[in-house]
């Protein structure tokens, strides 16, 4: 006797979720949305780091 059973795969079904909402993304946008954010990172630690130095040097005084 043979039984037909049709079971679910959930890593096929993810897969097939991301493929298709990956398949709408601009990466164009992604890759300037990236830019900007590596741009602000280092804008903000040069500030950060630059706070910290001068906190220190009011402290030492």
């Amino acid at each position: 006797m043979e039984k037909n059973q049709s079971s679910t795969d959930s890593s096929s079904n993810m897969f097939l979720t991301g493929t298709i909402l990956l398949a709408n993304l601009d990466y164009s946008g992604l890759a300037d949305y990236a830019v900007k954010a590596l741009v602000g990172g280092v804008i903000w630690m040069a500030f950060k780091v630059a706070g910290d130095y001068i906190s220190e040097r009011l402290k030492k005084k």
